[in-house]
């Protein structure tokens, strides 16, 4: 309503119906525009055009009067037509089914990605947007699951020797630009604090984009001789980067989480081991946790971390967008930042050496990753393993059977499952019934729901059901805490092969360059013969090649540069394993003898 828009103040309710938000008419405008996506459409609505009303409305006909007024509606022109199939289309009709609960997502993951990966996050509670671009508010239930990979982690690293402690956010400006490549990786991300109170600082402060400028001054300080080598601190904090492409909850945002492990050694070879060691837990989280495969592989000379001899990588696959995302990254450092900053150590010989350092880090991304692999039509599907809650018990309550009749019968249930340790909830609000709570549980991804109704109590058992599948088995309540352990185990294996499978039929060879972008328009990883990472003249004309096609095929002229996502290919790694590699084969783009193949893809 036009007139909305000259109040101070506008109650609205955004993807939910539970709590009201209230904003600016000008705040408003811009979360629909800038976060929804959509241009909303502004109507005036004028009490004069309303016919005045005369006299009260007889309750009934007066007798006799058999005639049947309709109202008359115009006839709908082509464009009013069209327009409200469009609409009609785009909206998810579970939400608009009468009777039915409004915790519906109203778009379908394969009807429009980016609109359903927004609805699975904000209805499951997992982040609340907040007034700042590009920062969220990280929920317990997406913050639980960060803690989760937070606890296996550390008891990971532990065992490497690594420790746990603390640096802080700011680093001052002589710091940062000590090392050229590594700040000019950066510099365009770097968020500056200039001002304090009503003062202007004596030199402007940045906010940590990475550690490696603010850690090793440090290492320099404490590292003197070989014996106190090698030193593997980790830490647990949280990033500025100042992106200017679109965020992306969790994938692409401001600030986010992260762990950084940051070692230094005595040799090259010990560096190496670290560096490795650190990417199979990487491998380890995403395959073992997130039942998410990746492909563990070198980046190229192109891609490699700013200032670092040699990044490795696990790259993960996301149906439905056909495209790639680095999981996480592991970095030999070589000596560079050891020269840089003069960590030097006496060997056993009495003679200076420069130590040999790694660094690598594991962000808040796992969580939008995992969303948009298992997420489907109804909301999250979370892996057992790194779900806030395993199994939720809801009574089937009525008339005829009160809670009261259920309620000791469910809570030996939930003392069986807690003392198997399994994360578990009894769900007894009196102020919802049973299909809200199904409802409910399903969207935030339980892994089991378990329903016990007054045949449950008669039988002596439950019904189980499945979030990953939807099957649905009745069990004895005397073994509920092994079965349930389980099947929770089968789950997460069977979530994992299904993901591969998928990731796995869209992972071709292709050897020549007239398939390879029809391969990236079948949402496809693409990998071919290629002259060697150090290439990266003709790294940046495949880029501008495949985008160059791609936009053509489209009908288009060009893409926004501040899009989080491109049409053009970018190299993902070299995989560590390596498809044979026949004599004489070519390289793709520049037709040089191929040394390696290469692994392609549309990323985030």
């Amino acid at each position: 309503d036009e007139s909305l828009l000259k109040k101070t103040k506008i109650h609205s309710h955004p993807l939910r119906n539970d709590a009201s938000t209230s904003l600016t008419p000008e705040d408003l405008l811009k979360f629909l525009k800038e976060a929804a996506g959509v241009e909303p459409t502004i109507l005036a609505f004028s009490p004069k055009d309303e016919a005045p009303l005369a006299g009260k409305v007889p309750s009934s006909r007066p007798p006799g009067d058999k005639s049947e007024t309709k109202p008359q509606i115009p006839p709908k022109s082509k464009d009013d037509a069209a327009t409200s199939s469009s609409s009609k289309s785009n909206q998810n009709k579970k939400q608009t089914k009468k009777g039915e609960t409004q915790l519906a997502l109203k778009w379908a993951k394969s009807e429009n990605f980016a609109m359903w990966y927004s609805d699975v996050i904000v209805l499951s509670e997992m982040i609340s947007y907040y007034d700042i671009s590009g920062c969220y508010i990280l929920r317990p239930w997406s913050y639980k699951i960060w803690e989760l990979i937070q606890d296996w982690f550390n008891v990971q690293i532990k065992k490497l020797g690594v420790e746990n402690s603390y640096f802080p956010m700011f680093v001052s400006k002589d710091r940062l630009e000590k090392e050229k490549d590594h700040v000019e990786g950066f510099a365009p991300e770097v968020a500056w604090v200039t001002h304090s109170g009503d003062g202007e600082l004596a030199a402007p402060i940045a906010v940590r984009p990475t550690s490696e400028t603010i850690m090793y001054p440090a290492f320099a300080d404490w590292i003197r001789s070989h014996r106190d080598l090698p030193l593997k601190l980790n830490q647990w904090s949280n990033v500025v980067r100042w992106e200017f492409k679109d965020p992306t909850p969790f994938l692409r945002t401001r600030e986010f989480l992260w762990q950084e492990g940051h070692t230094a050694h005595a040799s090259h070879e010990d560096a190496d081991k670290m560096v490795m060691e650190a990417l199979d837990l990487y491998r380890r989280v995403y395959e073992e946790l997130l039942a998410i495969p990746v492909i563990p592989g070198y980046k190229t000379e192109k891609e490699k971390f700013a200032g670092g001899h040699r990044t490795t990588t696990v790259e993960a696959y996301i149906p439905v967008s056909g495209r790639a995302i680095q999981g996480a990254t592991s970095h030999d450092l070589g000596q560079n930042f050891g020269k840089m900053f003069d960590i030097n150590y006496q060997d056993e010989k009495g003679e200076t050496q420069i130590a040999w350092q790694t660094s690598w880090g594991l962000t808040t991304r796992t969580i939008g990753v995992m969303v948009m692999v298992h997420g489907d039509d109804t909301g999250l599907v979370l892996p057992p393993r790194v779900a806030p809650l395993q199994a939720v018990i809801i009574p089937i309550v009525s008339k005829t059977c009160p809670l009261e009749n259920l309620s000791d019968y469910c809570e030996d249930i939930l003392k069986n499952l807690e003392e198997k340790g399994i994360r578990s909830k009894l769900d007894d609000r009196s102020i919802y019934n049973p299909g809200w709570k199904y409802a409910h549980w399903e969207q935030k991804g339980v892994p089991i729901r378990i329903e016990v109704g007054p045949r449950d109590l008669e039988k002596k058992q439950a019904r189980l059901v499945v979030r990953f599948g939807g099957e649905k088995i009745d069990v004895d309540v005397s073994s509920i805490a092994d079965t349930i352990s389980t099947k929770l185990e089968e789950i997460q294996s069977n979530m994992f092969t299904k993901a591969k499978e998928f990731r796995d039929s869209h992972l071709v060879k292709v050897t020549d360059w007239k398939d390879f972008v029809p391969n990236l328009e079948l949402h496809n990883l693409v990998l071919t013969p290629w002259c060697g990472g150090e290439h990266t003249d003709w790294e940046e004309w495949v880029k501008e090649k495949s985008r160059e096609e791609s936009l053509q095929n489209a009908g288009l002229e060009g893409e926004d540069a501040r899009a989080a996502t491109s049409v053009a290919a970018k190299t993902l790694c070299i995989p560590f394993t390596q498809p044979e590699l026949e004599e004489g084969m070519k390289c793709i783009a520049s037709g040089l003898e191929a040394k390696c193949w290469v692994l392609w893809g549309r990323s985030y």
